[in-house]
Formats: structure tokens, C-alpha cells, sequence
């Protein structure tokens, strides 16, 4: 596979900061804030005004965010040696009912912020040497984010933005980032609409993720790296697996290679295990850790598609 560590070498300018030259980011945040008063902002589209009550993501007109710092756990071209500038906001588009962080995608575990307050957060990540600043959980809070920007860029925000998402994203709400964000990072959970909707309970999560990772893509093209080797703008696709191939990688393979990019950026994770719903109510054929047979057959079809496979083992090693 071609190497692609070092293929931009032309200073970085992160995207928002030409919108701040252009004089344009001011309008944008006033489009974005509107767009909460008939809220299309996520894939679930609920069309509630925001403004006056929370949206089916229970989540208003302020963010809630459960924590901020440098993450050490991301991919090599994100977390570098200094981590990605993690904020992860809580209550997320999802249903996932293998979720992970359930007290903060489902219980909404966190403090109510401000845009000053979210601003002053990225600042000082970006103080603390972070690459980047990652933006966890972000489709249902874009307004805020994009507020929180404008403030950030006007004191000095310099590095990339990561938009780390489940991948449950509108192309209204994306639209409102194109020319903010440096990097998409979207899951690409499943292929199948009965899957998604037994387990996430989004039976039109196939055809609204491809949509948003087909724009995501022509905003920000496949993924460049400095000559570190840490990202700077572009598409990095996340792809768990799960028991009994029910992500559908090869479904999902073929669609990047033959409508996004054959340089795409792949992580086909291995750390799937049993918990929330899953682990409570024992559902199978989620009630299981994936194997290390089931992890390496899915990123031999990434790597045989010619897709750019992410090659740290990370947290893979524990699989037996």
C-alpha cells in the first residue's frame, strides 16, 4: 500500500479561519441559531423548535458536555504525541443498545455550557499542545459548536477540527459546517436498515449515513497528513465490528470504494463487547465479544479494497 504519511506540505490553515478572513462566519452562526427553531439538524429531523423545548435529543438550546482533554486513545494520525483535544457532549442522536458511554449518550450525564464556556475549552486544549480539537457526539449541537468556533477563532484558535460523529448526520446540518471543519470522522455502524433499527433504532440509518459521508467527502476530500504524520484535513471512516458480520463490512467496503474514494481512511475497530442493553436484557447475537477471527477477516476485506487501513493494533490486543 502507497504511503501516505507526509502528503500535504503547504502550511496549514484550518478551513474556519478562511471563513473568519471572508468575513462570512458571523452570518453563519446566525443561520446556524435559526436553524433551532425548526430543528433538521441530525438524521432524526424532528423539526422541534429547539428554542422553546429540547429536541428528541433532549438537548436545547445549551450543549451539554461530560467532559475535555487530551485523548491519548484516538488514532495515530489524530492523537500524534500530544492527543486529540477531546470534548464530548452528551446525548447522543443514537440508541445504541451496545452503547459504551450509555451515562453520557443515554443519561446524559454532564454540565449544561455556554458557547463562551465550550470556547474557552477548545483554547485551552489547544494550550495543552493537542493536535486538534474533537468534537465527540456533535450532529444534535452544530449551532452551538459553530458559536463556540467564531468565539474560539477570534481568540486565537488555530489547530483542526474534528467532527467525530455516529455517522446519524442531515445534510442540513452538515451544509451549516462546510468550510468549519478540517475533519470528518463519521461511523459507518451499519448496512442494513433491519440491523440499525434493532439495535440503534434508526431503520433509516444505511441510506442516511452514506448521504452525509458522501458530502462529508466533498467538502474535505480523503485524508491529508503532515510530514508528522498527523491529519489535517480530510474523510477517516470508523467502522466497528460486530458478532456474526452484523456491521455488513463488505457492504460497506464496496460502498466507499465504488462512490467516495479508494484513499479512504479506515479503522475497522475490534473492541466491540456486550454492554447496556445488550448485557442487561442478554440479547444475541450481540451478547458476545467479536473474535480475533472475526476483526482480522473484516479489515482483509478494508485492506484487499485497497482502502487505507488504519494500522495501529491498539485496543484489538485483548481479543482472543
Amino acid at each position: 500500500m502507497a504511503d501516505h504519511t507526509a502528503n500535504s506540505t503547504a502550511p496549514f490553515v484550518p478551513a474556519y479561519r478562511r471563513l473568519q478572513r471572508d468575513g462570512a462566519f458571523p452570518d453563519r452562526v446566525r443561520v446556524a441559531q435559526e436553524a433551532l427553531r425548526d430543528c433538521a439538524l441530525c438524521g432524526r429531523e424532528c423539526h422541534i423548535d429547539r428554542t422553546q423545548k429540547p429536541g428528541s435529543c433532549r438537548t436545547g438550546t445549551d450543549a451539554i458536555v461530560s467532559s475535555a482533554f487530551p485523548h491519548m486513545g484516538e488514532e495515530d494520525p489524530l492523537r500524534g504525541v500530544r492527543g486529540s483535544g477531546t470534548i464530548f457532549f452528551s446525548n447522543c442522536n443514537l440508541q445504541c443498545q451496545f452503547c459504551q458511554n450509555y451515562e453520557i449518550s443515554q443519561e446524559g450525564q454532564g454540565q449544561s455550557v455556554t458557547g463562551d464556556q465550550i470556547a474557552s475549552m477548545m483554547l485551552h486544549l489547544q494550550a495543552m499542545g493537542c493536535h486538534n480539537i474533537n468534537l465527540v457526539s456533535p450532529s444534535h449541537v452544530i449551532p452551538q459548536i459553530i458559536s463556540a468556533v467564531y468565539l474560539a477563532v477570534e481568540a486565537g484558535l488555530h489547530i483542526p477540527l474534528v467532527y467525530n460523529t455516529g455517522g446519524y448526520d442531515s445534510l442540513d446540518g452538515l451544509r451549516l459546517l462546510d468550510g468549519i471543519v478540517d475533519i470528518y470522522m463519521p461511523d459507518m455502524k451499519y448496512a442494513d436498515p433491519d440491523v440499525a433499527q434493532r439495535f440503534s433504532k434508526v431503520p433509516d440509518y444505511p441510506a442516511c449515513n452514506q448521504a452525509a459521508v458522501r458530502e462529508m467527502h466533498r467538502q474535505v476530500g480523503d485524508l491529508q497528513l503532515d510530514a508528522r504524520g498527523i491529519a489535517t484535513r480530510g474523510l477517516l471512516v470508523r467502522h466497528l465490528v460486530l458478532p456474526d458480520d452484523l456491521a455488513g463490512t463488505t457492504e460497506i467496503v464496496r460502498f466507499l470504494v465504488e462512490e467516495i474514494s479508494t484513499n479512504t481512511y479506515i479503522n475497522v475497530m475490534g473492541q466491540y463487547r456486550p454492554e447496556w442493553r445488550v448485557r442487561e436484557r442478554n440479547i444475541a447475537p450481540l451478547n458476545r465479544p467479536v473474535t480475533r477471527a472475526e476483526v482480522e477477516q473484516a479489515k482483509a476485506i478494508a485492506q484487499r479494497a485497497g482502502l487505507r487501513l488504519d494500522a495501529r493494533r491498539g485496543w484489538n490486543l485483548w481479543l482472543g
